[in-house]
């Protein structure tokens, strides 16, 4: 337990699932949008957030 990284939750904007015509193009747009923070990685996307972990 202690080598756990915190996790961090991001709100996503609700064009995404408005936008996605499928969950490939969900993920797609997840990532594109994820971009405006280079220093979280995603580990799940739940209750319209990212769930991520900061890097390094």
């Amino acid at each position: 337990m202690l080598n756990e990284q915190p996790i961090y939750k991001i709100l996503l904007p609700r064009w995404i699932w408005e936008e996605a015509k499928d969950n490939e193009h969900f993920k797609q747009l997840v990532r594109e949008y994820m971009r405006r923070y280079p220093e979280y990685t995603v580990k799940s996307v739940k209750d319209g957030f990212a769930i991520c972990v900061r890097k390094g």
